[in-house]
């Protein structure tokens, strides 16, 4: 049984010299076509190596998504692609100059039933060696890096499984020291019982675990000052008493101290942690109702450089005075285009910028303070120009029916007065997520096409605080779908929307609200359409069953949305009358096809006729994400014909 891990994901992995992404003629907006918007972004996550002369990046490529490897300057095999076959890429990061690492996935047949593998994978700068790390060792789950060394060498620290029985010490992860330069492996931390998460200090000393017991719904924190001391239980928590654990995301260079988020006030803000105590000291950041998001960590990494959040726009607050001046400088310089520091180099002299707005996708440039000079990397698209504006973004608030104030992203075509307009209403998936003003090439589309988008960050949504989240609780289908329906109400009031010209579409759980809008509310929405949507809750909970901790997950559904059949769209084929089109990947492993293919075939059972009153489309390769360019190409097609037929511009 174990060779099947250690087999996977080994030869599918090849290096070829010189690829290109080279872009095509500039299209004019006259010549825009479907395939402007559907292509692949040419360059995503560009990520410095720590002296700044190395770029690692996804990379489109004839439509597929390659890791490409880069040197700065030119010079002969300047660029090396690493083809991924039927793998992921999840993650890429460096280890020193001359190596990278990189998270990736595939599925798997095990027992009857499919399984996501995961491995590390690292690879030197030039391409001439690829080591997959614990490849013979490993089990399902061997892909979280906690630390890297930050001394030049090639060594890093791996949480893996060794077991695909529940039973088994091994199915809790171990962890090891790693050269990824030979794959050769030296024991740190053993498996215990429960412990799922390891973290370790900028010295490589692992320092923390944090356990769960999906039976018992009870966390553990285990704790220990250095990485010789033996590990104690210093703090527990009970789910069913809505307690947490408190976990830093960053140890100090004080062995007693450090950086830990926590929403005593409402929103998610950082503070300093005394890890003797776990009390909550100096609140050192907030960005007031607004939650906070991931940390940049300093050169040494025991310090922050930057916290990022998002308020109506992503935003990055930096901590460290010579980063702050140059992101103070580039913005000066860009106007009204935003800038983003994407990567830097270890000693912050040198770094990535991405510069664009959210009806630009913008390019990405690479700066070099100490000869103060700033250069182009790749454009985003190849098809829009950084002089490209397409529609305008901006966010409004509106009301819903009960008084709470929501966010909405409001996307209007260009040229066009935001007059009476045909509308679509786009709600997120999660639906723990938000919108925001930046570039969506499936908004721009849209938008291109002449409908005005809006984007409502419906209660339940992200990013707004604990109170605003729970909110959302039980109210799936019901409450938060009236907040979608209030955004409609908002919108033609405002004179903006058509009231006979509205249509919702979404993706994950934004194709379950479609999905539900055709059901439960036929008269406000003249179509639907639904990508990868859930039709019904108890199906994806079963789905879940083969996924750890899959007894909290369902208590959290349980919160979510008591009463599965009550607002499962599936129940209600007969209920739908309005033309819905429903499109789901083959090989999406979030939200099984068959939440879409099954729907369909209730909706003909209940005498709705395809092609008119329902439109299936099944794609053979298609993920949850759009990691494909035909595939979006696809789905813009057939939406774009879809909305000609019921909602036309």
């Amino acid at each position: 049984m174990k060779a099947v891990f250690t087999s996977l994901l080994g030869s599918a992995l090849f290096f070829a010299s010189g690829a290109s992404a080279q872009a095509p003629a500039q299209s004019s907006a006259q010549s825009w076509t479907i395939k402007d918007f559907a292509a692949l972004p040419l360059m995503e996550r560009p990520a410095l190596s720590p002296d700044g002369l190395h770029i690692a990046s996804r990379v489109a490529v004839n439509g597929e998504q390659l890791l490409v490897i880069a040197d700065v300057h030119e010079g002969p095999n300047r660029i090396r692609s690493l083809a991924l076959g039927d793998n992921d890429l999840n993650w890429w990061q460096w280890v020193n100059n001359d190596w990278l690492i990189a998270g990736i996935g595939a599925e798997s047949n095990m027992q009857g039933m499919p399984w996501y593998i995961s491995r590390v994978a690292s690879v030197k700068r030039d391409g001439s060696k690829i080591n997959v790390l614990a490849k013979s060792a490993a089990a399902q789950n061997a892909d979280d890096v906690i630390w890297i060394a930050r001394d030049g060498t090639s060594r890093v620290l791996l949480s893996y499984q060794t077991s695909i029985f529940y039973n088994d010490a091994g199915f809790w992860p171990k962890v090891d020291e790693v050269d990824v330069s030979t794959g050769k492996m030296r024991s740190v931390v053993a498996p215990r019982q429960h412990v799922r998460n390891w973290y370790a200090d900028a010295t490589g000393a692992v320092r923390m675990g944090v356990g769960y017991n999906d039976s018992t719904r009870t966390g553990k924190l285990l704790y220990r000052p250095d990485g010789r001391a033996n590990f104690r239980v210093v703090d527990r928590a009970d789910r069913r008493r809505d307690e947490s654990l408190v976990v830093p995301l960053l140890f100090t260079a004080d062995p007693g101290k450090a950086i830990a988020s926590d929403d005593r006030e409402g929103t998610d803000a950082l503070y300093e942690l005394d890890l003797a105590t776990l009390e909550l000291g100096r609140k050192i950041f907030s960005a007031p109702g607004f939650d906070i998001g991931g940390i940049t960590e300093d050169a040494a990494g025991t310090g922050l450089a930057g916290v990022s959040y998002t308020s109506d726009a992503p935003a990055v607050h930096w901590f460290d005075a010579n980063l702050a001046k140059i992101q103070a400088d580039i913005d000066k310089a860009v106007g009204d285009r935003r800038a983003r520091i994407i990567s830097t180099s270890r000693d912050g002299q040198r770094m990535v910028v991405h510069v664009g707005t959210p009806d630009q996708p913008g390019a990405y440039y690479y700066y070099d303070t100490a000869a103060g000079a700033m250069s182009i990397l790749s454009r985003v698209s190849d098809r829009f120009t950084t002089k490209t504006r397409l529609a305008p973004v901006k966010t409004i608030r509106y009301k819903a029916r009960d008084g709470l104030e929501i966010a909405a992203v409001l996307t209007v075509p260009a040229g066009r007065d935001a007059k009476n307009l045909p509308f679509i209403l786009m709600p997120h998936g999660g639906p723990f997520a938000r919108d925001a003003e930046a570039w969506d090439w499936w908004v721009q589309f849209l938008a291109w096409r002449g409908y005005a988008v809006l984007q409502p960050n419906y209660r339940g949504s992200s990013g707004y605080g604990k109170a605003f989240a729970v909110k959302g609780e039980g109210q799936w289908g019901l409450a938060m779908q009236d907040d979608l329906n209030d955004a409609v109400d908002w919108a033609v009031q405002q004179g903006i929307a058509d009231p006979k010209r509205v249509c919702m579409v979404g993706a994950s759980y934004g194709g379950y609200a479609a999905m539900r809008a055709a059901q439960r509310d036929p008269a406000k929405y003249r179509c639907a359409v639904s990508y990868a949507g859930v039709s019904d809750l108890a199906a994806m909970m079963r789905y879940d069953q083969r996924f750890l901790y899959h007894g909290t997950r369902k208590d959290w559904m349980k919160e979510q949305a008591p009463d599965f059949a009550a607002v499962s769209p599936i129940h209600f084929a007969d209920q739908f009358a309005t033309p819905i089109l429903l499109m789901h990947g083959k090989k999406d492993r979030r939200v099984q096809v068959r939440q879409s293919r099954e729907m369909a075939e209730k909706l003909k059972a209940a005498g709705k006729v395809h092609g008119r009153d329902y439109l299936y489309v099944e794609q053979p390769l298609a993920d949850h994400h759009f990691s494909r360019e035909a595939d979006r190409l696809e789905f813009l097609e057939k939406l774009d014909a879809f909305l000609k037929d019921h909602n036309p511009a």
